[in-house]
């Protein structure tokens, strides 16, 4: 089992849990933030198996995927807050 094998597991692992605290969090900032720790989580995935099954490609789609996880965590916090 190589490095980066053992990384995306640890990683899948670490997405389960956290799709469980996105499930169950009691308030909504307290989901709005699993959500975004979820997309990190994704985002560092797509990098590991991009290293592990050498395309770049996949590094650049996780590029994509991070900004619109950034902004759209963004919106939500503004709706939350109510500023719209």
């Amino acid at each position: 089992m190589s490095v980066f094998s053992f990384a995306f597991l640890i990683l899948s692992l670490a997405i389960l849990a956290m799709s469980g605290r996105l499930i169950m969090g009691p308030t909504t900032p307290d989901r709005v933030v699993a959500l975004d720790t979820l997309n990190t989580f994704v985002v560092a995935t797509m990098v590991i198996l991009g290293a592990l099954f050498d395309s770049i490609v996949m590094v650049d789609i996780a590029i994509v995927y991070a900004a619109l996880s950034f902004v759209g965590t963004l919106f939500i916090a503004r709706y939350i807050e109510g500023g719209f």
